[in-house]
């Protein structure tokens, strides 16, 4: 029988597959910052992730930018923290002045499932690596 840690590192690993593969069916994936894409890369998640806090990027910058990638929906995955989720909900409000669909399953499964241990994206990738280690899965990088 699988451990607790076990089970959470299959729904983890379940859920950063899901959110790959629409990734690389060109789905955004909207991020607050440039740690937060690369912490996305070492998970293997790959494709359109656009930084909505870049130095000198103003809100209507990353709308716009949002806006000239998106095909109708974009996925927020902001960090979990209180900052975090006031910046989900401006961009949400936005977003659907737009008509962009905004997706925030895979927030919503990982903040449930991390929120208490990760506070943003950035330390997701470390956090999967710890995991890993400690059901003995010794791995250098946190990719599955």
């Amino acid at each position: 029988m699988p451990s607790s840690n076990e089970r959470r590192m299959e729904e983890i690993q379940h859920i950063l597959e899901e959110l790959a593969a629409e990734a690389a069916e060109g789905t955004p994936i909207i991020v607050e910052g440039p740690r937060d894409r690369e912490s996305l890369e070492r998970l293997e998640v790959k494709g359109d992730v656009i930084s909505a806090k870049t130095s000198g990027k103003t809100l209507l910058d990353t709308l716009q930018e949002i806006e000239d990638h998106s095909k109708g929906e974009v996925i927020l995955l902001m960090d979990f923290d209180r900052r975090g989720k006031e910046m989900t909900a401006r961009l949400i409000k936005n977003l659907e002045k737009s008509s962009v669909k905004t997706n925030l399953v895979y927030w919503k499964k990982l903040s449930s499932l991390v929120g208490r241990d990760v506070k943003d994206i950035e330390g997701l990738a470390s956090y999967v690596q710890t995991l890993n280690k400690k059901i003995g899965k010794n791995v250098t990088n946190p990719s599955f």
